[in-house]
């Protein structure tokens, strides 16, 4: 055993599922710093799980470690950099010389793998800098492919590492023909769709696991982190709000005549995000790993919206415009690929529209008769008599917690 830290419906192949590149205006490299937030809440689980590792393997001439749907950008090397500094400090600690890091960026064919090969020179004079003498030596290697397939040979891994990655289905699900009027999950979707992704997603993730315990050594481990839901029912509104507004911005579209309302009806995103209690019988069912550990966190979708922010200042337009162009860098080419490129700004640029008067419903309704005070009968002042008021408030609630909707992260790790 392992331990595990954890072609009616549309044209959207695995291939046309790739970040937008360097040159593009809404570029990944860009408009990815909610990954990159992501990323920094799982490093604790980065550093323990690597330090697990090391305990049980040291001394050995070499590690060979494959970070699983890289992207392309400054959160590429990230991963690699926490290991290379996780190994460093360890190595020190026990008295023992480090072992030479041999790290596989993997991702689709598509992927911008040409900015990440001009990077590596930066990135290895970056590590010269910050470790000196004591830098491990680090080959790295680009590995095109999708991970619902086998990529290394038997045996041939030590750790295996993917984040805001596996929420992505090798490809729409059969059964969502008749998903009219959505392009994902939604409140209107027939129990068939919900089920359709369900499966897809216990399928591609079973293969997933079964293709990684073919490639990691006996003893090997792997840190998954993926966006998930902290709701069981799926047909919930609050599961992923992001396309329901990306759905309303398409319609927005067929209004104005630019996008046919067949086309919308065609097009599903091949994305799901399980619950823990799927994933989680998902990895027993399949016996390769071990489930050690499960964590489910929270980010926000405006990526200037976080812990590590401490000067952030909400300001709804520029929130507006965060939320749209996080979900552009992610998602363009899947819908020029779909639609054409000509409606991606309009398309875009109404999306933010939405994003923002959601706030502002939300703050509207929040501010129901705030203006009239009773300040001159202290029998009957405002503050005394105003249970109205805080009931309209307490039913606004759920509209200003749709306007601030969170990511829910599911780490699985150990």
């Amino acid at each position: 055993m392992w331990s595990l830290h954890e072609q009616a419906v549309t044209m959207a192949s695995a291939n046309a599922l790739c970040m937008n590149p360097g040159d593009k205006d809404i570029s990944y490299a860009n408009h990815s710093s909610v990954q990159k937030n992501i990323l920094l809440k799982i490093r604790p689980f980065l550093e323990d799980t690597i330090t697990d590792m090391l305990n049980k393997i040291l001394p050995i001439s070499f590690i060979k470690v494959a970070d699983l749907g890289c992207a392309s950008g400054p959160n590429t090397f990230f991963p690699t950099f926490e290991i290379v500094d996780t190994i460093t400090r360890v190595c020190q600690q026990s008295n023992v010389d480090s072992p030479e890091l041999q790290v596989f960026l993997n991702d689709l064919p598509h992927n911008d793998f040409n900015t990440i090969f001009r990077s590596i020179p930066s990135f290895h004079e970056r590590l010269k800098k910050d470790k000196g003498d004591l830098m491990v030596p680090c080959f790295i290697v680009g590995v095109p492919g999708s991970f619902y397939e086998r990529l290394f040979p038997t045996r041939s891994m030590h750790f295996v590492h993917s984040a805001n990655c596996l929420h992505w289905l090798s490809k729409v699900p059969r059964g969502v023909e008749n998903n009219k009027g959505n392009i994902y999950m939604s409140k209107s979707s027939s129990d068939d769709v919900f089920k359709a992704y369900s499966k897809q997603f216990q399928m591609d993730f079973s293969k997933f696991l079964r293709f990684r315990s073919e490639e990691v050594i006996e003893g090997g481990q792997m840190l998954l982190a993926l966006l998930g839901r902290n709701i069981t029912d799926p047909t919930n509104k609050d599961c992923f709000p992001i396309w329901d507004l990306l759905t309303k911005s398409l319609f927005d579209l067929v209004a104005k005549g630019l996008v046919q309302e067949s086309d919308v009806d065609s097009f599903n995103i091949p994305f799901y995000t399980p619950c823990q209690k799927e994933v989680r019988e998902i990895i027993e069912k399949e016996g390769s790993f071990n489930l050690e550990r499960m964590e489910v966190f929270e980010e926000n979708w405006d990526f200037e919206d976080n812990d590590y922010n401490t000067n952030f200042v909400f300001e709804k337009n520029r929130s507006g415009q965060n939320v749209a162009k996080t979900v552009r860098a992610v998602i363009e080419s899947m819908l020029a690929n779909h639609f054409g490129e000509s409606i991606i700004d309009d398309l875009f640029t109404i999306y933010a529209y939405h994003r923002l008067h959601e706030i502002q419903q939300a703050m509207a309704m929040a501010s129901v008769n705030a203006l009239c005070m009773n300040s001159i009968d202290k029998d009957i002042s405002y503050a005394n008599n105003s249970s109205l008021q805080k009931n309209i408030l307490l039913k606004t609630r759920p509209f200003l917690e749709d306007a601030i909707k969170d990511i829910h992260v599911e780490v699985v790790l150990c």
